[in-house]
């Protein structure tokens, strides 16, 4: 996987890409029109974060790239790479148990905090993709 040199895209098959952990500084980009919705990202190798119309959706620790986002309100998906180990931060329903999955391997189930945050580390080589989908319980 590479990174995502314009900072933020649409993909081919209408998902969303973004970050780049490669770069030194923390760049930005903003005012990015995506099916209706207004997003910004910033992103360099310590931390990577999206938000959608002024609200968070996304953060990695450290930095990270993202390929083939996509949200339908029930399951949120995506493939993560990060120069390490990371750890990301999801905004999703408050209260609300999630089970998590890795690679397609089930991580459990897992609850969102009052605030809706939901918290989730994972290992990670270099180089290495990791797949996640996020999926609300009944």
């Amino acid at each position: 996987m590479a990174v995502v040199e314009e900072l933020i895209r649409k993909e081919a098959d209408g998902t969303l890409s973004f970050g780049n952990y490669l770069l030194d500084s923390k760049t930005k980009k903003s005012d990015f029109k995506y099916e209706g919705d207004i997003y910004k990202v910033k992103t360099f190798n310590e931390i990577t974060k999206l938000e959608k119309n002024g609200l968070f959706v996304y953060e990695s620790v450290p930095g990270s790239t993202v390929t083939n986002y996509s949200d339908d309100g029930n399951t949120v998906s995506f493939s993560v790479e990060a120069a390490k180990d990371l750890g990301f931060t999801l905004e999703l329903e408050p209260s609300q148990e999630y089970e998590v999955s890795l690679d397609g391997s089930s991580l459990g189930k897992m609850k969102t905090n009052l605030g809706g945050k939901l918290n989730v580390s994972i290992e990670l080589d270099e180089g290495k993709k990791a797949d996640i989908k996020v999926s609300k319980c009944d």
